[in-house]
């Protein structure tokens, strides 16, 4: 019951949210969040799903304490994706493409992807939007295949976001 209180708080935080916010969202007092959050009681069974969606989480992880992510319920939608690097072009056009901020955020992507991040935008957008979409895939999101299709047309890529599903 402890990992399952600690996982269920270090959920909470990630969302900035206190115990009586979530209390609050699923109608329960903020006691029982604190119950669960020391390891005395677990949240009842009929509370589990809206729980686990508020945290962003599954009912397999939670009660498993963090460790696994069996079923995949949030669902990704590619165009969100592709929405993501449009907005960075915003960043780009309203910062200026020399200003600190717009080149910290192309240089760190760079050195976390180990890619010059403005070519790859530039001739492959394809690879990008398909490893965002593994990054989700990895943390037990799915996606629908078809609606994926529409955005990255290579086949290799598919495939692997098929192996990932």
């Amino acid at each position: 019951m402890n990992e399952i209180g600690q996982y269920i708080k270090k959920l909470r935080k990630g969302k900035g949210l206190t115990q009586t916010q979530l209390a609050d969202k699923l109608n329960i007092s903020f006691q029982s969040v604190s119950k669960w959050e020391v390891g005395e009681t677990l949240p009842d069974t009929n509370i589990l799903l809206a729980l686990c969606d508020e945290l962003d989480t599954t009912v397999d992880t939670l009660l498993n304490g963090g460790i696994i992510e069996n079923k995949r319920r949030k669902v990704i939608k590619v165009e969100s994706i592709v929405d993501g690097f449009k907005h960075l072009a915003i960043v780009k056009d309203s910062f200026g493409e020399e200003s600190y901020f717009y080149q910290g955020v192309v240089e760190g992507i760079s050195a976390k992807m180990n890619f010059n991040f403005e070519d790859t935008l530039k001739e492959n957008p394809e690879v990008l939007y398909t490893e965002v979409l593994l990054g989700y895939l990895s943390r037990g999101y799915s996606v629908d295949i078809e609606e994926a299709k529409r955005w990255i047309h290579k086949n290799k890529y598919i495939e692997e976001i098929k192996k990932r599903m």
